[in-house]
């Protein structure tokens, strides 16, 4: 029997207005990966870490460059010792390993039609050594996490990409990434000290183990690694090459410079891993060393009158000891002035000739970066400025300058034409000449009718284009073909230059390898990769190649989807912060599926099951936060679509059922406290057992389980007055209907007693209005779907706010923070007329904004709490809050947010309908919480709270319980 309101997959359908693709999935992969190879997979990694339905084949088919390759199999090696088996299996049976960490890279390293290699998931942990001065990281630990943990000993590592909120330390030292500030003896080559590698033989070899070591372990790549050495020194021609090459940034090729680098075959093999795309082997384990950061920092913007005046003061402003040094030029200035509110409006009016500085200076204190910053005026004295020259010195102007450079790669992006891949490139010239060389790189795009954009790490020589070609067009493919030909030309035969300065390889350069080593050091690069993988098992293609055409091979295409992520060039900045990341899908993946059921045709077998998989994988699990938005460089928000789906799913019955709940609310919260106080007498475990029977009935979408611990129920709302109240106080439903935690603190008061008792405490009184039950923001409605329902809140919820709040003249607080985003995002996007007017008179503040602006300045802390962790919600992150609540819980302790906290997952009833997605979301920062010494926790909403007890075993109480109890005035004997 079909479960009663269970939502049908296919409603979704295919996106309107799109045609099916000459590349989709054909039918023989509809049941997934051939169930022999996920046997014998499974007895390697263990059954839950092969992946290998349809959905799974697809998703991991992407990253971020234009290529696509569909694999046959996903497998999550759980350890080196995995890893070790999987390759002695690729050996035996003939097949082929790539490797995949972010997924982030921009040439095509990170997929496969073979088996693809996830060696992100289980490679986690990471420790900062030696007082700073060294970091151990597993692979799959995220750039961005490592620098900030690194950020408060006052060091990071050398590499900082523009991809650094998403990229793995794993994928860094495979392409020896660089980015803004990272100068070639910083670089991971420079400041890798050891590894952990796993080879193709199936050895394991630690390079800390020593030379011997290595020798016992493989005596024949020891020898071979020794007569190349010596091979290659002996010829002083190609040493002087050697040098000369890799004396400016270059990743196009493999290190051959290792042999003259280091002497011991062992360190050689450490160096040859640096850059190598996963050609040699996987690093599992590095020890890397890190630079000090400059206490002190500050950016400006340089606004000049011509690139070629812009780029020649570069040499000179590093020469005083500039940071960094970005190039822009004007039609990148003016796009971003539409996407980024940090960009000045008058960018708008610069000459398109013009071009810009984005310049950081720094200092041990505040007098040497004043020192620093007069170095740099004096540079630009004579300069021919179009702006006045000011340095901001302030934490969100740096952030704010540079959340314009590291966003561009996503706002070209967003607007290409339709059906148009996003390629940025990626070359170097000798940084003495970086002028001349984006002057004659703008020339050629422009001959192409490519982009005139160019925009890079000047102070390295190293510059990015874009260019926007439709591979589904066999002209534009034929004109890319002989672009690629005329660059080539420019970069090395002009200039001598690297096509690849720190974007890797990848399939797209590998056949201009040649071209730019010449015969004799190409040939020695497949020297190296005979002599550590013989059989030829990993990575083919990638980096080494002798089909002088995989670049033009398996191109994407890009099928019109829903115009919400239509936009979407599949970078997966978004990732890192999803909720359901570890359990089904990420926002990137959800659109990687989209468009493939926009490839295919109308009634295809392989529609219907993409659709069937989605339902769970995607919809349901989503936890519609909009955490993605905020990581996405162009604001993508996937949760809107995911909601979309779902209202498209409700039936006219369970949105009629859904409007009559709305209508009724007020007796369902009774019920719903009512309930509570049953449970506690019933005990929780009949709970469960009719609820999970009611879940398997009608829709475990629908109807929530029951935690093993459930809350108090909420206690009657405190009296209050409104004559001499500072402001309403709108308690939210969750907090009128689910009390105080079983763990919480015994002092602790209810979240309605807090905020009052606060309120009275520091003089701004509240007001809680007699008729405030059955009042609820709506939120619940909208994110399922239920557009009736929601409708009849937000006009309920805007009148009723007009009355209390005297037509406007009193603020409203508001105690959940979901609630509050929701109100002020939601809710005017329904209403008209009268409800509309009224509500853009209203003053709605969540609760963390009044106690941070109006109550803590005026309380006595009576007792600090120590160790506080503090939970940020996604609300208060979209609310732009969380600093508000970290200053909040720092008056009351040592406060810190732990790290890899992003949202939890619980989005309002998620947790009780999915517990698995606030498992999912809050893995990384469950580790943290268990390794940190806590002495209290806080958060900002109910059903967070709920949630993050239910799985982190902590009991998370809201800010301002903790802040009452916190100030509470102690009664002297």
């Amino acid at each position: 029997m079909r479960k009663l309101l269970l939502p049908d997959p296919h409603v979704i359908g295919r996106p309107q207005g799109t045609t099916s693709q000459a590349d989709a999935v054909g039918p023989e992969l509809i049941d997934g990966a051939p169930n022999e190879l996920i046997a014998q997979l499974s007895k390697i990694v263990g059954r839950s870490n092969v992946l290998g339905t349809l959905s799974d084949l697809v998703r991991y088919a992407s990253d971020g460059s234009p290529y696509r390759r569909v694999p046959q199999v996903v497998v999550r090696p759980r350890n080196e010792h995995d890893l070790s088996r999987l390759m002695q299996f690729a050996r035996n049976h003939g097949r082929k390993l790539t490797f995949r960490a972010a997924g982030s890279s921009l040439n095509g390293q990170a997929t496969s039609d073979d088996i693809l290699v996830d060696v992100k998931t289980h490679f986690l942990g990471m420790e900062v050594r030696n007082d700073g001065a060294q970091l151990w990281a597993r692979s799959g630990v995220v750039l961005g996490d490592a620098q900030a943990v690194l950020g408060r000993q006052g060091v990071m590592l050398g590499p900082d990409p523009g991809s650094t909120a998403v990229c793995t330390i794993g994928g860094v030292v495979a392409d020896n990434s660089g980015g803004m500030r990272c100068s070639v003896d910083r670089d991971v080559y420079h400041s890798i000290v050891d590894a952990r590698i796993v080879l193709p033989s199936g050895t394991i070899v630690d390079t800390s183990a020593g030379d011997l070591r290595f020798q016992e372990q493989e005596p024949e790549l020891h020898a071979g690694l020794i007569e190349l050495r010596d091979r290659i020194r002996s010829d002083s021609a190609l040493t002087d090459r050697l040098r000369k090459k890799f004396s400016i940034r270059n990743t196009n090729g493999i290190r051959l410079d290792a042999f003259l680098d280091e002497d011991q075959p062992v360190k050689i093999l450490l160096k040859l891993m640096v850059s190598s795309e996963g050609i040699f082997g996987v690093v599992t384990e590095s020890v890397i060393n890190t630079v000090r950061l400059p206490r002190k920092k500050a950016v400006a913007w340089v606004l000049l009158s011509d690139l070629r005046d812009a780029a020649n003061y570069v040499s000179p402003l590093m020469g005083i000891g500039a940071e960094a040094c970005e190039l822009l030029v004007a039609p990148v200035l003016k796009r971003s002035v539409a996407n980024f509110r940090e960009a000045p409006r008058e960018w708008n009016n610069i000459p398109d000739t013009c071009a810009a500085l984005l310049l950081e200076v720094g200092g041990v204190d505040d007098a040497d970066l004043d020192s620093t910053i007069e170095k740099a005026r004096s540079v630009l004295a004579d300069a021919d400025l179009i702006a006045p020259l000011t340095f901001d010195k302030t934490v969100d102007g740096q952030r704010g300058a540079w959340h314009i450079r590291n966003g561009l790669f996503g706002v070209i992006g967003s607007d290409r034409p339709q059906g148009t891949a996003l390629i940025t490139e990626d070359v170097c010239f000798p940084p003495a000449l970086v002028g001349q060389g984006a002057a004659d790189l703008l020339d050629l795009l422009a001959s192409y009718e490519y982009p005139e954009m160019v925009m890079g790490h000047a102070a390295f020589g190293n510059l990015h284009f874009f260019i926007l070609p439709h591979f589904g067009i066999e002209k534009e493919r034929e004109k890319y073909a002989q672009f690629l030909e005329d660059l080539s030309e420019l970069v090395v035969d002009k200039y001598d230059g690297s096509l690849k300065a720190e974007h890797g390889t990848g399939l797209n350069m590998a056949p201009f390898l040649q071209r730019e080593w010449g015969t004799q050091a190409w040939e020695l690069m497949w020297e190296v990769k005979n002599l550590l993988d013989p059989s030829g098992i990993l990575a083919p293609d990638v980096k080494l190649t002798r089909k002088q055409d995989i670049h033009l091979q398996n191109f994407k295409s890009f099928p019109k989807i829903e115009q919400e992520i239509n936009s979407c060039v599949e970078c997966g900045f978004c990732e890192p912060v999803c909720p359901s990341r570890h359990v089904t899908l990420t926002p990137r993946q959800r659109i990687v599926l989209r468009r493939e059921m926009a490839r295919q045709e109308e009634g295809s077998e392989v529609l219907a099951k993409l659709q069937e998989e989605y339902q769970y994988n995607a919809i349901d699990m989503c936890a519609a936060d909009g955490s993605c938005s905020i990581a996405c460089p162009i604001s993508i928000d996937t949760g809107k679509v995911m909601k979309h789906f779902r209202e498209k799913q409700t039936s006219a019955t369970s949105g009629k059922v859904a409007l009559a709940g709305a209508k009724k609310w007020e007796v369902i919260e009774k019920l719903v406290r009512g309930g509570l106080v049953s449970a506690k007498l019933l005990g929780t475990s009949s709970l469960q057992n009719i609820t999970n029977a009611g879940r398997e009935l009608i829709n475990p979408d629908l109807l929530p389980s029951i935690p093993g611990d459930l809350p108090q129920a909420a206690q009657k709302l405190p009296t209050t007055h409104k004559a001499g109240a500072q402001a309403v106080y709108f308690s939210a439903c969750i907090n009128r209907m689910f009390g105080k935690s079983a763990h919480a603190h015994p002092a602790s008061l209810s979240l309605p007693q807090a905020v009052v008792e606060l309120g009275r405490r520091s003089g701004v009184p509240v007001w809680i209005p007699h008729d405030v039950g059955g009042r609820c923001c709506g939120t619940p409605w909208s994110s399922k779907g239920y557009k009736e329902g929601f409708k009849y809140h937000a006009s309920q919820i805007v009148n009723d706010m007009w009355r209390w709040s005297d037509q406007g003249r009193l603020p409203i607080i508001v105690d959940a923070s979901s609630c509050t985003h929701g109100i002020l995002e939601n809710i005017p996007t329904v209403l008209s007329g009268t409800d509309k007017e009224r509500f853009s008179q209203l003053r709605i503040l969540d609760v963390v904004e009044w106690l941070a602006s109006e109550v803590i300045d005026h309380l006595t802390i009576t007792e600090t709490l120590g160790n506080i962790a503090v939970h940020p919600t996604c609300s208060i992150q979209h609310l732009g809050l969380d600093a508000d609540l970290l200053k909040v819980a720092q008056t009351m302790g040592s406060a810190s947010v732990p790290e890899g906290t992003h949202c939890c997952g619980s989005a309002g009833d998620r947790v009780l309908l999915h517990p698995e997605l606030t498992g999912s979301a809050t893995e990384e920062e469950r580790r943290s919480l268990n390794s940190g010494d806590y002495d209290c926790f806080v958060a900002s909403n109910r059903t967070c709270e709920m949630g993050l007890e239910m799985i982190a075993d902590r009991p998370f109480e809201h800010i301002a319980v903790v802040l009452e109890r916190a100030s509470r005035p102690v009664i002297s004997p």
